[in-house]
């Protein structure tokens, strides 16, 4: 498959990274043909501007051209892989904004036509999606809150994708008091995991 992934972690030497490393190797091992985006280190700009706000449904194409490998990137995939830590119940800054401004209608979805209508999705190309986290907090409190993060991405966004798209998600909670070999351990479940893909 073509699987992109989409790193979010300002630190190179982070647990993140090393999950990163873990989902990479396994892939490629298993003959997958391997996109990786670091945002960070790609420097991606997450802010959207007022203009690109004012252009968002009359202009689309200007901003679309203006993050087109991000576009591509998406358009090629087969499979899509978020790796990043959960922050304040969520995504990383960097990759929310990236999901705004790269997500735009004509790429990820259509606007709907009228009231009381959803978005369709238009990446029918993404039949697998996974997400590699991380979190401080513990499962029964993410559970009792009804785990915001998850439930974007698992909910809401997963129906921009192939109706048949299968979803994983793979989240080390606690985080703050692992030991190694918890951390050692869900490595090892993110490789056979993505082994599997």
């Amino acid at each position: 498959m073509r699987v992109l992934i989409v790193f979010a972690h300002p630190s190179e030497e982070s647990y993140s990274a090393a999950l990163l490393a873990a989902a990479n190797e396994a892939l490629v091992q298993n003959g997958h043909d391997v996109q990786v985006i670091d945002l960070y280190r790609a420097k991606f700009d997450p802010v959207l501007s007022l203009q690109d706000w004012n252009d968002y449904a009359s202009d689309t194409g200007r901003l679309i051209e203006k993050v087109s490998p991000h576009v591509e990137a998406m358009k090629w995939a087969e499979a899509l892989v978020l790796v990043y830590p959960t922050w304040m119940y969520g995504p990383p800054a960097i990759l929310k904004g990236w999901l705004e401004r790269v997500w735009l209608p004509g790429v990820a979805f259509d606007i709907p036509e009228g009231l009381k209508k959803r978005a369709r999705g238009k990446l029918q190309n993404i039949r697998s999606f996974t997400v590699i986290t991380t979190s401080g907090s513990p499962w029964w409190w993410l559970r009792l809150i009804r785990d915001p993060g998850r439930s974007m991405l698992a909910r809401g966004y997963r129906v921009l994708f192939h109706p048949l798209c299968r979803m994983r998600w793979l989240q080390l909670h606690d985080m703050n008091h692992r030991s190694d070999r918890d951390r050692a351990k869900f490595l090892k479940r993110v490789s056979r995991t993505l082994a599997r893909l």
